[in-house]
Order: structure tokens, then sequence, then C-alpha cells
């Protein structure tokens, strides 16, 4: 067993107050099963009930018990009276030049986070967020100017995909068979509002409902998790999900990723990469991506990009270079494109494919780093942030 990595957030129960009914949106088929047996199914049609439940609210995204047409008529009553099926609110949605969505979404207690869907040749990405705000502050990103508040639920987290998938009018007609193939919405990253890790059992139910074959079925190498490097979870992470990781790393030095990445103080750089090195074996996993802002005269020198190679030996590896995105009051301007290619030229000579990525949705503050709730916006001044990344 690993001992879990907590923090001072809590996640807010699932069932409604006074004993009101319970949200069947991020149960597992474990949960749902005991909440079946719960209000007086069999152990013996408890499976059966459990099968039929999850490819109505999964697989069709039916959200109305009376639907559920293979169901007799008690049962669907017992199921209104005792359950729900609902998704966080979707208070805005903007679409950017480029296409790319953002969505502010509501949760309960009237916390709002943002997800986004980029569109790209072929497939379509949704970044998921899985906390309120970000306890990492990490000096580069405006999700780190926002206080933490809480822990997503797992029905909050899987909630972002169906949302997505009503916008995009992406459930199946019914009867049609579950294919994934072709998909608008055919990946997930975990890198949008939070630290995934902080909130490891609500991520990890989240992404099993979503993998599972007779729902939403996306395949484990469909999704990444990007994490700030909260080491001991990255173990957990092989074992219990699976999935492809990233990793948000950014700087070549423990001297400038304390300050870029403050999480760097409790588990620096040759801690993290000692966890990196085991993550391949643990999955049969491709290659770790390491995430990698652009900061004009902080960490994009040539001799920055050649530490990096020094320290990506032995760990399949590919870079993403981002240039950085700005956001109002960031202490930070983005490297040169002459400076990022030369810095990608040393890392494609030393073997390691180092895409420069191309900023997606920066007219409505949807690119990486760039995410925030909307009454959160703008609240730290650019002195009030340049003096807490100790600039």
């Amino acid at each position: 067993m690993h001992a879990p990595v907590t923090q001072d957030v809590h996640t807010i129960p699932r069932r409604l107050p006074e004993g009101g009914p319970v949200n069947l949106v991020g149960l597992t088929r474990d949960a749902l099963r005991d909440a079946l047996v719960g209000i007086g199914v069999s152990e013996k049609q408890a499976k059966m009930r459990v099968n039929q439940v999850w490819q109505w609210v999964y697989h069709w995204g039916v959200r109305d018990f009376d639907a559920m047409t293979n169901l007799a008529k008690g049962f669907r009553a017992d199921l209104a009276e005792h359950f729900t099926i609902e998704l966080p609110e979707v208070v805005s949605r903007q679409v950017s030049s480029d296409g790319t969505r953002k969505y502010l979404v509501r949760i309960a207690g009237g916390h709002e986070v943002e997800t986004v869907y980029i569109p790209e040749e072929g497939r379509g990405t949704l970044c998921v967020s899985s906390q309120v705000g970000c306890t990492l502050t990490c000096s580069f990103c405006h999700t780190g100017t926002q206080r933490l508040v809480r822990n997503l639920t797992a029905g909050e987290i899987v909630g972002q995909v169906m949302l997505a998938r009503d916008d995009l009018g992406e459930w199946p007609e019914r009867g049609a068979a579950n294919d994934p193939t072709g998909r608008l919405l055919s990946n997930i990253v975990l890198m949008g509002m939070g630290e995934p890790l902080y909130n490891f059992e609500n991520v990890r139910d989240a992404m099993r409902i979503v993998m599972d074959g007779e729902g939403i079925a996306l395949g484990r190498r469909r999704i990444t998790l990007s994490t700030s490097g909260v080491v001991p979870e990255i173990v957990r992470t092989a074992e219990e999900i699976g999935c492809l990781l990233a990793v948000s790393f950014h700087a070549t030095t423990d001297e400038v990723r304390d300050r870029l990445v403050p999480i760097n103080k409790r588990w620096n750089i040759a801690t993290l990469l000692d966890a990196l090195r085991e993550y391949p074996k643990a999955t049969n996993s491709e290659r770790i991506t390491f995430e990698y802002v652009m900061l004009d005269g902080v960490n994009d020198s040539d001799a920055d990009a050649r530490r990096l190679v020094e320290l990506l030996d032995g760990i399949p590896a590919k870079v993403n270079l981002i240039p950085f995105n700005e956001w109002p009051g960031a202490p930070y301007r983005r490297s040169s494109n002459n400076r990022i290619r030369a810095f990608a030229t040393i890392l494609m000579q030393a073997g390691y494919a180092s895409p420069i990525r191309t900023p997606r949705g920066e007219d409505i503050m949807a690119a990486c780093g760039q995410l925030k709730s909307a009454t959160e916006r703008a609240r730290k001044s650019r002195a009030q942030i340049a003096a807490e990344a100790g600039l």
C-alpha cells in the first residue's frame, strides 16, 4: 500500500444535503453496485443492472431514467426516487478563432473551473481540471495565482468529459455500436486547473470510468496525466491508472526550478527523475513527455538545453517546448522564436523529439498556463506576482 500524499483540502460529499438523491455520475462500478443493492436490487441481479445503467449513462449519454427503456417501469421509478444524473453547469462557452472551445464550468458550492477542447487534424483533445484553483503557485502559471479551494469529485471530473461530448454532439445514436475511432473528442489531458496527483483517488476513479469499454471507452494511451512532480503518487499512477505521463519540468537546475515550480523544494530534480526512470517499466508506456515552458532569459539558454539532455539520459522521453502564454500581470516574457528553435535543435541533435507547441486559444485565455476562474482573474497586480516569484 502507498501512503497517500495529502493536502489541507476537502472534496464535497457525493450525497446531497439532508439525505437527498445520489448523483450516479462519478460512481465506480463497485460503488454503483452498492448503491443499487442499497435500494433493494438483489445481489443476483446487481451486476446486470449495473451494466444496464452504466451503458445508458456513459455510452448513450442519457440523463432521464424514463428513457432507459430496457428497464422495468418500477425500477426506473426507484432510480428516479433515489438517484440523479447531473453534470457540472456550463456557465459560459467561448470559441477561439482557431476553433478551441473554453467552457467555464460551475460545480457544487458555486465554484468555477475551466475546461478546454482543442480540435486538431484527425483528433480532438480535452484539457480537464482536477481542482478548484491550485496550491502549487508556479510563478509562470495564471492558475497558480488562484488560491486552492477544494478537490473536484470524480463526478465533476468525468462530468467535464460528458459536457464536452454534449456540446460536440458526440453521443452515439441509439442502437449504434461503441466505436471510439474518428471521434471529435479522442484524447484527454489532465492539464487543466490543479495538480491531479494531489487529488489522486478522484482522478483515478474518473479516468477508470472514462476508460471503461462499455461507456466512454477511451483507452489509457489516449489519456495523459500531467504532474508537477508529486513523486510518491507517480508509482500509484502507473499501477492504478496506467495512463501516459507528462511532467511539468521547466528548468534544469534546482535553483531555477525552485522558483518556477516550488514543489521542487519538496521533491527536487534528482528525486523526480529517479521516479520517472521507473515509470515506463511499470506501465510498458510510451515516452514520458517533459513540458518545458520557454521563458526569455530564465531557462532558455543553450546551456539549459545541454543540461536537459544530460538529465534525460536513461528516460524514454520527448520534450514539448511551450512558448510562454502571457496573461495579465505575468512576470515573464516569451522566448523569441529563434531562441526556441535553437533550444529545440540541441535536443533533436541529441535524439529527443522536441516539438514546439503552437499556442491555441490565446485570444480567449484558453492556452496552456492561462486557465483561471473568471471570478478570480486579475486579482493580483504584476508587482505582487513578481514579488511572490522572487523576481
